[in-house]
């Protein structure tokens, strides 16, 4: 056990309280976006869906001391203005000194089990809206999944548009990550045809009382253009699964993030576990192709 992690769970045995009195110091950040106007998050809420794959390795993320340490040289890197994460993770990340001025955005449901015959229904079983204006987060994620064949899309399709609602009022983002999905061979796959990517915008875009603090965290797909233009939303691109040949996928990344409907990224495992494991390297790239 490193000496990190010996010390967060000295600070939770010990002083439980410690953790809402650093909150509520922590120093906040200047705006949602740095100073090239988007926004280069480092998302780590995977491990709380139980999907803990990266590239081949099915545990990659199961080592929470190094996940901690990679999210923690990621954070440290200039342009990388904050983080996405479960309770679990951002307290941890708290307890480092590794917030002090990063936009902290808190992930609220988790409850849609990688593998499980429950995995659309994504309860709220995270931070909810009070939660994140508690601990003074600027933000909470939410994943939409929206299977035609699966009853269990419409109470999370409810439970996101109230999360929505609630955020706003407290004036905070909701990040909605909407998918078309489908049950294939008794797994959920999320269809990334363009048809499919523009109407999971569509309805991401309308959810709540107000869409004034929304913003839409969606896939790169190879024709883009349609996709942003069914919506007037702040649009950030999300980094799916870690890919054998990095540069062509960075590739991809370069030609959709020029638009300026695209205010950033967030990006998990394959930043934080490159084929090549120079975490640093990987974050500059693209804090690099974002500027």
């Amino acid at each position: 056990m490193s000496v990190t992690v010996e010390h967060i769970l000295r600070t939770r045995v010990e002083h439980p309280d410690r953790i809402a009195e650093l909150f509520a110091a922590r120093r906040q950040p200047p705006g949602l976006t740095g100073d090239t106007g988007r926004l280069m998050l480092m998302a780590a809420d995977h491990p709380a869906r139980g999907a803990l794959r990266a590239g081949a390795d099915p545990l990659a993320m199961a080592d929470r001391g190094r996940l901690l340490d990679r999210l923690a040289l990621a954070l440290s890197r200039p342009g990388v203005d904050g983080v996405l994460g479960t309770p679990d993770v951002l307290e941890d990340l708290l307890l480092m000194g590794a917030l002090e001025g990063k936009v902290a955005v808190g992930s609220m449901n988790r409850g849609g089990l990688v593998g499980t015959a429950f995995e659309v229904d994504d309860r709220f079983t995270a931070y909810d809206a009070e939660g994140i204006g508690r601990a003074r987060l600027q933000g909470g994620k939410m994943l939409l999944r929206i299977d035609p064949a699966d009853p269990a899309t419409a109470p999370t399709l409810e439970a996101c548009a109230a999360a929505v609602g609630d955020l706003a009022t407290l004036g905070l983002m909701a990040m909605v990550e909407p998918f078309i999905a489908h049950r294939v061979d008794g797994r959920i796959r999320n269809d990334l045809t363009t048809e499919a990517v523009i109407r999971s915008a569509t309805v991401a875009s309308g959810l709540g009382r107000t869409s004034a603090h929304t913003w839409l965290k969606l896939p790169v797909i190879h024709d883009m253009e349609p996709v942003l233009a069914a919506t007037t939303l702040p649009v950030l691109l999300l980094g799916g699964e870690v890919a054998d040949d990095q540069e062509a996928q960075f590739a991809t990344w370069r030609k959709v993030i020029g638009n300026p409907q695209v205010r950033g990224m967030v990006v998990g495992r394959t930043l934080l576990y490159p084929p090549d494991g120079d975490v640093a390297g990987a974050v500059d790239a693209v804090v690099e192709m974002i500027r």
